[in-house]
């Protein structure tokens, strides 16, 4: 029986030996009245201005019980509590365990002030080992305009971070977000998130699964799931950097951007959008499909027009109406009744004007046109005009291997109703015509050839096809039978065919 009493003792002293020096500390105090507890001597009641001492933290209250041997102290009624030099708690109502150093503190609104942050809620646990209040009955934080609503959170005095959980709102006077799980840095400004988050401001909406947001700076950095919608633009990324004062966007990887006024979709690896001059920049695997509907045929299916380059720029408005496209590099444009290639382009919406510049191509029913710079202009009819300007060269192909060519210094095609009519090549005009007749079932045969040249020619068309030449300023013209065309005659000097580098789909745009 001595040897087990002497174990428990010698037990005892290793307890207490092992425990910190602060859990050995007791808690002292000073009221204007106490008495010891007749039901428990190790307690004393305390009434009357009662302050309490432990390791730098005073506490204030009306009154209290303080267990000596335990050293917790429980208080009541108007309590204060000064944690440091900048951070004091309010409530009504406390228990502190000066062992453990943890306090919780209830009240209708208990309160906490750390400098220029407050944090409210009924019930707050303050852990003075970590320097962490943890509320989970919800709570409401401060800081300057900032103000963060959670069911769950914890405040750290130390790094001055707020963690909250379930049901986060963060809102000042510009913006709105909503998320589950937030880290609020209240130097900083700096909200991280981890799960699916919006953030409302004025003009913009935001979308992301994982980033952060600046509140100061108006800056969101999103690396998941990332959107913005900001009136008619809406872009979807992988990565998003997004400036809402500035309304400056940078989007990476799988990016979409649809412009809703102008039914303008754009797909790129990399994208830029800036609203403050009105303006999209994609590039990197860039795709813009302007979608066109038929006002008269509501039900039509859009005729979309493709364009692929290695840069592409779109300019608005200021009534965010189409401006402009310019596309340089590697540009192919794929439309169901015509297709492009160049190596530059720029589209005037005002006048409704495609530009190509530097070997340009244009492809169009069974014709081939090159030039130097080629302009084409629209209306609401379709292809109003289009302009060929130097080293001219049009094609047709009749047969595997033949052609109808026309070559010349400048050329213009005047169109009727997005129809050909006819064509004046000016200047240096040539020619090499396949002659057809046509039999009583309406099968074309060929039956010959003309082959000459002029100063200027004007060729007409009937469904598309040249239907009669007239060559002007001394012409030169010879007529042959299939079969007596000279060897040298069938092809004009420089006479390209690069049918294999003509987008026959969609993305064949991507095809160099």
């Amino acid at each position: 029986m001595k040897s087990s009493v002497l174990k428990r003792v010698f037990l005892l002293l290793l307890m207490t030996a092992a425990l910190p020096a602060w859990a050995q500390k007791l808690i002292t105090y000073e009221a204007g009245m106490g008495t010891r507890d007749p039901t428990d001597a190790d307690v004393w009641i305390l009434y009357q201005r009662v302050r309490a001492e432990h390791e730098g933290m005073v506490l204030y209250a009306d009154s209290a019980l303080l267990n000596t041997v335990l050293n917790d102290f429980t208080a009541f009624g108007h309590i204060k509590i000064e944690i440091s030099d900048t951070t004091t708690i309010y409530g009504d109502q406390l228990y502190y365990d000066g062992v453990s150093r943890v306090l919780d503190i209830w009240d209708d609104t208990v309160r906490l002030i750390d400098g220029k942050t407050l944090l409210k809620s009924d019930h707050l646990s303050y852990d003075r080992n970590s320097s962490i209040a943890f509320y989970d009955t919800w709570g409401i934080t401060t800081n300057e305009d900032k103000r963060l609503v959670s069911r769950q959170g914890y405040y750290n005095s130390e790094t001055k971070i707020v963690d909250i959980y379930s049901d986060v709102e963060l809102t000042d006077s510009n913006m709105r977000l909503i998320t589950d799980t937030l880290t609020y840095n209240t130097n900083t400004k700096e909200a991280h998130f981890w799960s699916p988050t919006h953030i409302y401001t004025d003009s913009t909406t935001m979308y992301s699964e994982h980033g952060t947001y600046n509140t100061d700076l108006r800056y969101a950095f999103s690396m998941k799931s990332s959107e913005v919608h900001n009136g008619e633009k809406h872009i979807t990324c992988d990565t998003l950097h997004y400036y809402e004062e500035t309304e400056f966007g940078k989007a990476i990887g799988n990016v979409v951007l649809r412009d809703t006024v102008n039914d303008i979709i754009s797909t790129s690896r990399y994208a830029e959008t800036r609203q403050y001059d009105h303006t999209s920049f994609v590039t990197d695997s860039a795709l813009v499909r302007f979608v066109h509907h038929d006002d008269e045929q509501p039900n039509a299916k859009p005729d979309t027009l493709y364009l692929h380059a290695d840069s592409i720029l779109v300019v608005n408005d200021s009534a965010r109406h189409l401006q402009s496209v310019s596309a340089h590099r590697h540009v192919k444009v794929f439309r169901g009744d015509a297709q492009a290639m160049s190596d530059s382009l720029f589209y005037s919406a005002p006048d409704s004007t495609m530009q190509l510049y530097y070997e340009p191509v244009v492809w169009y029913e069974h014709y081939q046109a090159l030039a130097d710079t080629i302009i084409v202009k629209h209306d609401s009819s379709g292809t109003r005009q289009a302009w060929l300007n130097s080293n001219v060269f049009c094609i047709e192909q009749v047969d595997p291997d033949k052609f109808n060519q026309v070559k010349g210094r400048n050329a213009i095609v005047y169109f009727l109703k997005g129809e050909p009519d006819y064509a004046d090549v000016l200047g240096n005009a040539e020619m090499v015509y396949y002659l057809t007749e046509e039999d009583v079932a309406g099968i074309k045969y060929l039956i010959g050839v003309n082959v000459g040249l002029g100063s200027d020619m004007r060729i007409y068309f009937v469904d598309r096809a040249p239907d009669r030449v007239v060559t002007q300023g001394n012409p030169d013209m010879s007529t042959y039978p299939l079969e007596q065309l000279p060897a040298d005659k069938k092809q004009l000097a420089n006479f390209r065919w690069i049918e294999d580098r003509r987008p026959m789909q969609p993305l064949d745009v991507f095809v160099w």
